[in-house]
């Protein structure tokens, strides 16, 4: 019999995982695979998942809760060194990079599991030091995802960064970039900008149609200084999950390594999760980690 660790948040999302867990243990061993069960905790979790792999001799890791789950779970394997496939289960607020795979049918992705159907991802790597799977981000909207009471979070949703999105607009202020990407410089102002792997950010679906997660490369996009009815008019588009990347407000460029600069005083966004002061130094790590996923993304 197989077996995977199950590394699951009792509070992503509305708490729903724990509630389906034991229909989902169910699943798992119709398909001859024993799940191991690991329940995140704030405190010294990295150092017990860790214990958790060695002494549990597993052949896989499913991350079960949001982009920031799955964020916790790819730094661990990558600082301890552990090479098994990691798969995601979407259960959070925000479950952008599930989206991206189109793991919507929970059933479908168990026999992917089962069958060990897996491709290689790429990773962004920050300042030497922490990984992103999805997006880094600074600028206005990024700090949303921390702000945002999780209460209302559980409730609403992605309504309730919307919400807080748009209740923002009239104090945006826009931040002095430079912007080196694989050695060439770009000076601008902008309201944010999104380093991206994946096309999928926020609930927006594919603001750009270039980002692949195993192209070697990473998007940059920055919603560049404009009037506030050009602004609101790009806001639509994102929120609705239309590309941007074409738009005459948005700077896009794609690259390999990036080296970000501000004269402001800008904390990142690593897949949610509040992530490195500028200045930022981002680099590609090609086929970094093995994904349970179907062939095509």
């Amino acid at each position: 019999m197989k077996k995977i660790l199950l590394v699951y948040n009792p509070v992503s999302g509305n708490a729903a995982f724990k509630k389906n867990l034991d229909s989902i243990v169910e699943s798992f061993q119709q398909r001859k695979i024993l799940p191991i069960l690991y329940r995140t905790r704030a405190e010294k979790s990295a150092e017990e998942f860790f214990e958790c792999v060695k002494i549990s001799d597993v052949q896989g890791i499913i991350s079960a809760g949001g982009d920031g789950t799955l964020h916790r779970v790819i730094n661990w394997i990558k600082n301890f060194e552990i090479n098994l496939p990691v798969g995601v289960i979407g259960s959070g607020t925000s479950n952008d990079f599930a989206a991206h795979l189109k793991i919507f049918d929970i059933e479908k992705y168990f026999d992917v599991i089962a069958e060990n159907k897996t491709r290689p991802i790429d990773l962004g790597l920050v300042n030497g030091k922490e990984f992103f799977i999805n997006v880094a981000s600074a600028g206005v909207f990024t700090s949303i995802a921390h702000e945002v009471d999780s209460k209302q979070k559980n409730a609403l949703g992605k309504i309730a960064y919307y919400l807080r999105g748009i209740g923002e607009l009239p104090n945006f202020k826009t931040i002095e970039l430079e912007v080196k990407a694989d050695g060439k410089i770009f000076q601008l102002e902008a309201f944010l900008f999104l380093v991206l792997n994946s096309p999928a950010v926020a609930g927006m679906k594919k603001i750009s149609e270039s980002a692949k997660i195993d192209d070697g490369k990473l998007d940059f996009l920055a919603l560049k200084k404009c009037s506030p009815r050009k602004l609101l008019s790009v806001t639509q588009k994102l929120f609705s999950g239309k590309c941007v990347q074409d738009d005459p407000n948005v700077f896009y460029i794609q690259a390999k390594n990036f080296e970000i600069k501000s004269s402001a005083d800008l904390i990142s966004d690593l897949d949610g999760e509040i992530g490195n002061p500028l200045p930022l130094k981002i680099e590609t790590v090609r086929h970094s980690v093995n994904f349970f996923a179907n062939s095509e993304f």
